[in-house]
C-alpha cells in the first residue's frame, strides 16, 4: 500500500478529528489557556474525550488527583481493545510503543478492518496512527489560534463534550449485545446527580459504576 492509499483510508477519521479538534481548541481558548497548550496536549496526551474532560475539570478547579482518576476511568476501555492487539504488535520494532500510545477508538477500528500483508503491516499501521494524530493536532491548534484571533461566540461549545459522550454511548449500545451495563451506568449516573455533591459527582459516579460492573460482570453476561 502506498501513501495515497493509506491516506484515503484515514479520510473518514480526518473528517471527524479536525472539526472536533477545532472544538477542543476553541474551548481551550475560551478558558484563556495559551494556544500552544493545544499542541502539547494533542501531541503528548492524544486522547480526544480525555482532553475535553481535562478542560472541563480545569474549569471546575478539580484537583490533580481527581483529574487523574477521572481520566484513567474514562480511558479504561483502551485496555480491553488494546489487549486484542498484543499478538499483532509483539513482533514489531520499537515503533510498537508509538502504536500503543496512539491507539484511539478510531485508529483501532481502522487497524482491525484494514487488510494488510504481514510484511508491510508495521509501516501501514504506523502511518495510519501518525496521520490520525496529525489530524487531531491540526484541528486543535487551528481552533485554539482562531479562538484567540477572531471574535467567536462560545455559547454552548462546552456541550461538545456531552455530545461526544452521547454519540459514543449510542454507538456502544448499538454494537454491544449486552445492554444491562449501559442501563446500570445510566441509573448510577442519575442517582449520582441527586446524591453526590456537584464537584465530586463525576468521580464518585464513575467509581460506583466501575465497582458495580466489575462485581456483577458475570451475572450480567449470563443475563441474570
Amino acid at each position: 500500500m502506498n501513501f495515497l492509499a493509506i491516506f484515503k483510508l484515514t479520510i473518514p477519521v480526518m473528517m471527524g478529528y479536525i472539526p472536533l479538534g477545532m472544538a477542543f481548541g476553541l474551548l481551550l481558548s475560551k478558558l484563556l489557556i495559551p494556544w500552544y497548550y493545544a499542541f502539547f496536549m494533542s501531541a503528548f496526551i492524544f486522547a480526544g474525550s480525555g482532553q475535553f474532560l481535562v478542560l472541563t475539570l480545569f474549569a471546575s478547579q478539580a484537583t490533580i488527583l481527581e483529574i487523574g482518576i477521572a481520566t484513567f476511568l474514562l480511558n479504561l476501555r483502551h485496555t480491553f481493545y488494546g489487549l486484542s492487539m498484543i499478538s499483532t504488535f509483539k513482533n514489531f520494532s520499537w515503533k510498537k510503543h508509538y502504536l500503543i500510545f496512539g491507539l484511539t477508538d478510531e485508529t483501532f477500528a481502522l487497524l482491525k478492518t484494514t487488510e494488510v500483508p504481514e510484511a508491510n503491516r508495521e509501516k501501514v499501521y504506523l502511518l495510519i496512527t501518525f496521520l490520525n494524530q496529525c489530524y487531531w493536532i491540526v484541528g486543535s491548534v487551528v481552533g485554539a489560534m482562531l479562538g484567540n484571533i477572531l471574535p467567536f461566540n462560545y455559547e454552548g461549545i462546552e456541550f461538545s463534550l456531552t455530545a461526544l459522550f452521547v454519540v459514543l454511548s449510542i454507538e456502544l449500545y448499538k454494537k454491544n449485545r449486552l445492554h444491562k451495563p449501559f442501563f446500570v451506568a445510566l441509573i448510577i449516573g442519575l442517582f449520582g446527580m441527586v446524591l453526590f455533591p456537584p464537584q465530586k459527582m463525576l468521580i464518585l459516579s464513575l467509581c460506583a459504576a466501575a465497582f458495580v460492573l466489575i462485581v456483577f460482570k458475570r451475572s450480567m453476561e449470563n443475563g441474570k
